[in-house]
């Protein structure tokens, strides 16, 4: 009997190990508010994510306004590093810390290439480390480099439909 339940705990000990070697830790960004409100169907037209397997960068600071012509608010606030918004090819929507996982530090964005709107891959990656993260299907998850290396991916955030005034928002 206690043969047996050792290798019973053995087993579930490593299976444990195991799943955990293939978790992939999202929450290494640094604590940033995250706020961004599109306020009608019109300002998501002209500002929000164009059509499936797309996607848009915002980055409100101090220094930097991107896209440069949004309506930001004093409200609003773009995480750590700026917003990486994604829609899938279904038309999912999907939202990132630009700021990569591996270097954490907010002036180092990736960057979703050229290519990828009408290539046949589909990533964004860091300048600096150039770990690949898989933005448009595996919610952010490390490729290669660095990043995959370590199990970092990239932070998410959530993007939900607004209330009377509000059409759609990105919050923490």
């Amino acid at each position: 009997m206690k043969d047996t339940f050792r290798k019973i705990f053995t087993a579930l000990v490593a299976i444990t190990a195991l799943n955990a070697c293939d978790s992939v830790d999202d929450n290494r960004i640094p604590f940033a508010e995250v706020h961004l409100t599109f306020h009608t169907v019109g300002d998501w037209n002209i500002y929000g994510v164009p059509g499936a397997a797309d996607y848009r960068r915002y980055i409100f600071t101090p220094t930097e306004k991107v896209p440069d012509n949004f309506p930001y608010s004093a409200l609003d606030r773009t995480g750590f590093g700026g917003l990486l918004l994604v829609s899938d090819a279904m038309g999912e929507l999907s939202v990132y810390d630009l700021s990569c996982p591996v270097e954490a530090r907010p002036n180092i964005r990736i960057t979703v290439p050229a290519a990828t709107g009408g290539g046949n891959e589909a990533y964004a990656e860091c300048p600096s480390c150039k770990s690949r993260y898989d933005v448009f299907v595996n919610r952010g998850n490390p490729m290669s480099g660095p990043a995959a290396e370590r199990g970092f991916g990239l932070q998410r955030y959530s993007i939900v439909s607004g209330g009377a005034t509000e059409y759609r928002v990105i919050t923490r």
